[in-house]
């Protein structure tokens, strides 16, 4: 049996020739176990191929599902931060409502102090206003920024008012303790302030209040909001009330049938604090009324004549 190679060597081919049975049974050997490596070496690399296939699928794989879960994570926290800007969007409406409210009664108590047109200052009802349609392109709306400037607003606006309720409050508590008014409800003026002939020694004497005549037990009244220091007998008096008012201000009412107050008490304006009588140093029934301004009396005409 010859078997040739096809090959250069020495510019001709190669043969070998095979003439005895082992000859022939080593050379089949030999040719089985080239094949066997041969198939045994193609089976390795292609276990080993698949095997790099198998572990970069997984692998990309396990990449995806690990981004997959970074994804979740994010749209979990974006849902969160959504719902916790809304929860902060919803308490600050309801500030902002609850400082509409304390606006909308401070509003409605300055009406009642100024003494405005209720009809024209109705803080119950939105305000009227409307206009043509404009047309603009859309733009995009910050509403944190929006809800930032009206709440600015808001609390600008209520300041503003509070400082214009203090100021009128003041103005309106200057008017009630100062004394305004005649300091009864019936009965005539009958002697002045200023010098005048003495009805018990007949001599020129300054007479230092105004004196309101009327019927015995006839009600007097408080000229002005204050607190009574003084609510009994005095010299020349007779039953005498005394009103500080505060400011420096304070008012008298003597000759009192009988006192219907005491030491300590709070009067409002116009509250009934005695009863006229002719105690003291009197001719007939009469209130004496005096104002005084830091201790002294001063003319009680012009806060009779105020109203």
């Amino acid at each position: 049996m010859n078997i040739i190679f096809l090959g250069k060597f020495k510019c001709r081919p190669l043969h070998c020739q095979l003439k005895t049975t082992k000859q022939l049974v080593v050379c089949g050997v030999l040719t089985s176990v080239a094949a066997v490596l041969l198939l045994a070496t193609g089976y390795w690399y292609g276990s080993q191929h698949n095997q790099g296939y198998q572990q970069r699928k997984t692998g990309n794989l396990t990449a995806l599902k690990k981004d997959i879960s970074i994804q979740k994570a994010l749209i979990k926290q974006a849902r969160l931060n959504t719902a916790t800007n809304l929860d902060a969007l919803t308490a600050r409406i309801g500030k902002m409502q609850a400082n509409v409210i304390r606006l909308n009664a401070l509003g409605e108590r300055l009406v009642k102090v100024a003494k405005l047109d209720a009809k024209e200052f109705d803080f119950r009802d939105p305000p009227a206003y409307g206009g043509p349609v404009e047309q603009e392109m859309p733009v995009a709306i910050d509403f944190g920024k929006v809800i930032n400037d009206l709440n600015n607003q808001l609390a600008s606006r209520e300041s503003q008012l509070e400082i214009l309720e203090d100021i009128l409050m003041n103005r309106q508590l200057h008017k009630q303790t100062t004394p305004s008014g005649r300091p009864i409800l019936k009965g005539w003026t009958s002697s002045y302030f200023g010098k005048r002939i003495d009805p018990f020694t007949g001599k020129l004497a300054m007479h230092k209040g105004m004196d309101f005549a009327g019927k015995e037990g006839s009600t007097v009244i408080a000229a002005a909001e204050g607190v009574v220091t003084w609510a009994g007998h005095r010299s020349g008096y007779g039953n005498l009330v005394e009103i500080n008012h505060g400011n420096g201000y304070s008012t008298r009412y003597g000759h009192n049938e009988k006192i219907l107050v005491k030491v300590g008490d709070i009067v409002k304006k116009g509250q009934t604090i005695s009863l006229m009588g002719s105690t003291g140093r009197s001719t007939g029934p009469h209130v004496h009324f005096e104002v005084l301004k830091n201790e002294q009396q001063i003319n009680p005409a012009r806060f009779v004549a105020a109203k």
